[in-house]
């Protein structure tokens, strides 16, 4: 296990990759934005992330409207 922090938020986790990140925590990730340690991310990157103890994520979801 290690330890992120996401969105401000500490949260232990076994996952390596930010895939398998969002799939354990339930997030959808078409619409999803992220940033890695201060760094925003395209998607076709989040298979490059190997996730480390005491990285800072951003997460946002996209939503619609108008």
């Amino acid at each position: 296990m290690k330890r992120l922090i996401i969105n401000g938020e500490v949260r232990e986790t076994a996952s390596e990759t930010l895939p398998s990140l969002f799939s354990e925590l339930g997030l959808p990730a078409p619409l999803l934005l992220v940033e890695h340690n201060g760094t925003a991310l395209t998607r076709s990157e989040w298979d490059d992330i190997v996730l480390a103890e005491n990285d800072r994520l951003e997460v946002m979801s996209v939503a619609a409207g108008g």
